[in-house]
This record gives C-alpha cells, sequence and structure tokens, in this order.
C-alpha cells in the first residue's frame, strides 16, 4: 500500500511539474499563476504546496535535475583526463542523455523551451544565477578532489570552474534568443563558445587566429 501511495504522488508531482513547463513555455512564467497550474491538473492549491513552496521551485525542478547529472558525469570521467578535458566531456555525456533524465515527466521539446523561459525571464535568470554560485562550489571541490589539491590554497579549481561557468552562462544567453532551440542547437552553439575558451585565455588576440569570427553574433 505505500509503494501505491507513493505512486501516486509521484506522478501528482509530474503532472504539476509538466502543466506548470507547457504553461511557462507557452504563455511566460510572469503570467502564469499557480492557480493555472492547480486548475490544469485539477488539484487544489493546498497539493501545490505539499510539493512546492511556489512557482520559482517548479521552474526549475528539472533543469536542477539535468545539472545533478553533470556533476555525476564529471565524478564518472576517467582519472587520467585533464580538469577542462573532464568538464567538456561531462557536459558531451549530458548532452547524450538529457532526454533520459526529463521524458518521464516531460516531452524533450518542453524542456528545452522551459529553459529557454528560464534564460529569457528576469527573475528567473536572477533566481538561477544564485543557485549557480554553489552548484560551482561544488563542482570546484570534485575538481580539486580528483586533481588532489586543497582548493581553499589553490585556487586553480575555483578559477576553472568559474572560467567554464561563464562560457556557459553566456552560451546559454546566445542560444535562448536564437531561433533554433533544438539540443542540437544548444549544444552546437555551447560547444563553439566551450571552444574558444583555452585560446581567448592563452592567444595573442591580435594575430588572425584569435580574431573569432566563426562564434555566432549576438541576436539581442
Amino acid at each position: 500500500m505505500a509503494g501505491l501511495r507513493e505512486r501516486k504522488k509521484q506522478r501528482t508531482r509530474d503532472a504539476l511539474v509538466r502543466a506548470a513547463h507547457e504553461l511557462f513555455a507557452a504563455q511566460g512564467y510572469e503570467h502564469t499563476t499557480i492557480d493555472d497550474i492547480t486548475t490544469a491538473v485539477d488539484v487544489s492549491q493546498r497539493t501545490f504546496f505539499r510539493y512546492f513552496a511556489g512557482k520559482e521551485e517548479i521552474a526549475f525542478v528539472l533543469v536542477r535535475a539535468v545539472e545533478e547529472r553533470f556533476l555525476a558525469a564529471v565524478g564518472e570521467r576517467p582519472a587520467d583526463e585533464a580538469p577542462l578535458q573532464v568538464l567538456g566531456n561531462a557536459l558531451g555525456a549530458v548532452w547524450d542523455g538529457v532526454d533520459d533524465v526529463v521524458r518521464e515527466v516531460v516531452p524533450l521539446g518542453v524542456y528545452m523551451r522551459m529553459w529557454q523561459v528560464i534564460e529569457t525571464t528576469p527573475a528567473l535568470t536572477a533566481a538561477h544565477l544564485r543557485h549557480s554560485t554553489e552548484q560551482e562550489e561544488r563542482l570546484a571541490a570534485e575538481i580539486a578532489r580528483r586533481t588532489g589539491v586543497d582548493p581553499e590554497h589553490d585556487p586553480r579549481p575555483r578559477v576553472l570552474v568559474a572560467a567554464f561557468a561563464g562560457v556557459l552562462r553566456l552560451a546559454g544567453r546566445r542560444w535562448a534568443v536564437g531561433r533554433d532551440i533544438t539540443v542540437e542547437g544548444a549544444r552546437r552553439v555551447f560547444q563553439e563558445y566551450l571552444d574558444r575558451l583555452g585560446p581567448a585565455l592563452a592567444e595573442d588576440w591580435r594575430s588572425a587566429g584569435g580574431s573569432g569570427q566563426d562564434v555566432p553574433p549576438h541576436r539581442g
């Protein structure tokens, strides 16, 4: 009986997440109310608040799940990979498996549209940035563990993660204002920007090779 109750609760939670994501994508985060979400699922506000503290929490449910998968993927990389390789290859693994993370709750296309909403809604972007600080600390700690350094005395793990995360944020903003919001489109933009991370730090920008002309322009 306990198993049946838990499955029913999970179905209700998933239905709320699915309805919220579909509504946020269709009519915008700011224009969607909790009443809209509960009406779509035919439950009460009291039921909603059993699962979520509010709209912001439900908006990030699947993004947070994907972030956790990325952190796990970092820990699974081979021990002989260099730190930047670890981050890039872990990100590639997440792109390969993102559908596996979200498909039991929403179609992949809905997840991608929700991610676009987060990247283009100031309140959600600010909340995401606040959360990212905690995630970057966890990521730096994992890089430090893998490399056997003490992050309290060696700043390299935090410097690397800060640079990597900054590129991801930039790529996310550029992707979100483009026309191709598929996984393939996002992956292409992110890889183009990550490919420029090393050269941007090391190259003489005055040389032809450092011009970065192949990086897609901002379409703001």
